[in-house]
């Protein structure tokens, strides 16, 4: 007898293929029919009309800690994601070494600093019971809603061997041997493989660039080559360029360890706006270049314009403009003080607006800047309002006029910058890069940056910009975007498809409604920290390794999701 059957909804399957109309039954928490299901089932509804397809399979994700706290990895599941890829970026909650309990207290500023998740939230949501990468993962299985695999993180691989000389210190050879032992061990319990850093915008919580910053080549290309013994894993790694555009030695570094580890390398995130034509093409050079080597990079990048929640006094991207950062890290009366000096903002339009400010250049026109909430009499009625349109009844330049608004509010106004890449042309130059063999939707950084945006509804706004908006891709390839194609970079087995036999985690979605709405501030974190939400539009149900876990935008209750580890659950993806 059969759990389930979803009877006479149209399957797209995630292969690119037409969508048909068919029953789709689920035993086991595998599909187990397709086509017309004449055995009994326990369960069943009518889907005629909708669509069902694949889980989506979400490549970059910071879910590390709010899987503790939100088994679910909301609002990312009820987006129809299934699958989410953590431990990005070089940061991972383990290991910690059981001999320094001060490395956790490091671990949590560091995240709460560099990943902007709420330091209350890691300090009371999560139980930090583990030392080990192993004990990690054992400690989320059988608890969460959601498939999760993670890589292990070179900044927690050096701190575990190098204590507080992590940052700034480079490893004997000893110790070098030893991260690369640590690295093994947690491939051996279920690691992806190997994330790391050399971003310049990374810091920790004490300020200083993070631990896998002070890395060398010859310690990056070790820990790549180790990556490359074990079954089914990977790389993903950030360097400066990512921001904007690849240093030639970038490309080199990026070549020469995915061909060291034979392994795919992933990076986030591809920024595609045709006012800088040359970057596409400047990023994807590091892809050409590893093929040349025997390696694989590849790109990801969105295919949504995901809104900004910033301010001038909270940490955000604009404190990672180059010379913004002190300033904006003063106290909040002083900050104003500067803020206020006409000289002081001159300097900081400069830098904004400079070449080594590289992508966030973006954030430079402030005219363009809408605001969000107030709070002083002084601004009420301006919550909605541009900018450059106050600017210009008061007579004002348009960075003096938000800075005064802010000013007004103690610096706690939200501000959200309009994108300057909201144009014809830019979208298409996105729907000609998508078709590249080297690039991959994805970079939400669901988990992460949780009061300053909201990443994860990418899949269900991207499904509803293609069936109901600018229609760039159609429905059949937009699926398999979403669903096949990061599946088979990471090697899932079984996932990625509605095939009979394959894991049951599937989306049920009405294609007239799917959509995501707008992103809104809720205080649900432990602590009652803030973030940004989204709801889903037009999902009816959503299915975990055959277990509904969504129906109709609401959690079931149900934990049916598995940790993903590498080997048992990822099959090896080969450059070679």
């Amino acid at each position: 007898m059969l759990d389930h059957v979803i009877k006479g909804a149209t399957v797209v399957d995630g292969t690119g293929g037409p969508g048909r109309v068919a029953d789709v039954g689920i035993q086991d928490g595998r599909i187990a029919v397709i086509g017309e299901a004449a055995q009994e089932a326990r369960t069943s509804e009518d889907a005629h009309g909708l669509v069902l397809a694949p889980g989506f399979v979400d490549p970059h994700t910071h879910y590390d800690a709010q899987l503790f706290w939100d088994p679910y990895a909301t609002p990312s599941l009820n987006h129809g994601v299934t699958t989410v890829a953590g431990g990005n970026c070089g940061f991972t909650l383990a290991p910690l070494h059981p001999d320094r309990p001060e490395d956790a207290d490091y671990t949590r500023r560091m995240m709460s600093k560099v990943e902007g998740m709420a330091l209350v939230a890691l300090e009371e949501g999560a139980p930090w019971n583990w030392h080990s990468f192993g004990e990690y993962l054992d400690a989320l299985e059988g608890r969460i809603a959601v498939n999760a695999g993670f890589m292990v993180g070179h900044c927690a691989l050096r701190r575990y061997v190098m204590g507080p000389q992590a940052i700034g210190g480079q490893p004997t050879g000893e110790q070098l041997g030893e991260m690369v032992r640590q690295l093994r061990e947690a491939m051996d319990a279920g690691a992806w493989g190997l994330s790391t850093t050399q971003s310049t915008s990374h810091s920790d919580g004490d300020g200083k660039p993070v631990a896998s910053r002070h890395a060398g080549p010859a310690e990056l290309l070790a820990l790549s080559r180790a990556v490359g013994e074990h079954e089914g894993t990977q790389i993903e790694a950030i360097v400066a360029g990512c921001l904007d555009q690849f240093s030639d030695a970038e490309i080199d570094l990026f070549a020469e360890m995915s061909a060291a580890a034979g392994r795919p390398l992933n990076w986030n995130v591809l920024t595609i706006d045709a006012a800088v034509p040359e970057r596409v093409p400047r990023q994807l050079l590091a892809s050409e270049q590893a093929r040349k080597a025997g390696g694989r990079v590849v790109a990801l990048t969105m295919p949504i314009l995901t809104p900004m929640n910033m301010s001038l006094g909270t940490f955000c991207a604009l404190n990672l403009i180059p010379g913004w950062g002190p300033i904006l890290g003063l106290p909040v009366p002083e900050r104003i003080e500067k803020l206020r000096d006409p000289d002081v903002r001159d300097g900081m339009l400069r830098r904004a607006r400079s070449k080594e400010a590289g992508v966030f250049r973006r954030l430079a026109n402030f005219g363009r800047y809408v605001l969000g909430d107030t709070y002083s009499e002084a601004n009420a009625g301006l919550t909605g309002r541009v900018v450059e349109d106050i600017a210009e009844e008061r007579g004002q330049e348009p960075f003096a006029c938000l800075v005064e608004i802010c000013a007004n509010d103690e610096l706690r106004t939200v501000l959200w910058p309009m994108p300057p890449d909201n144009d014809p042309a830019s979208w298409a130059l996105r729907a000609e890069t998508w078709q590249h063999e080297d690039v991959l939707l994805g970079g939400s950084d669901a988990g992460a940056h949780l009061d300053r945006m909201c990443g994860a509804p990418y899949t269900t706004r991207f499904l509803g910009d293609c069936l109901r908006g600018r229609k760039l891709a159609g429905l059949e390839q937009a699926v398999k975007m979403l669903t096949d194609d990061p599946a088979r970079l990471f090697g899932l087995r079984e996932r990625g498809q509605v095939r009979e036999g394959w894991h049951a985690d599937l989306v049920l979605f009405d294609p007239e409604r799917i959509d995501a709405g707008p992103a809104t501030l809720v205080h649900d974190l432990p602590g009652d920290s803030p973030r940004l939400d989204s709801r889903a539009l037009g999902v009816r149900a959503v299915w975990v390794n055959g277990v509904e876990a969504i129906r109709d935008d609401v959690v079931t209750g149900a934990v049916p999701g598995r940790v993903l580890r590498s080997g048992r659950d990822t099959e090896t993806v080969s450059t070679r």
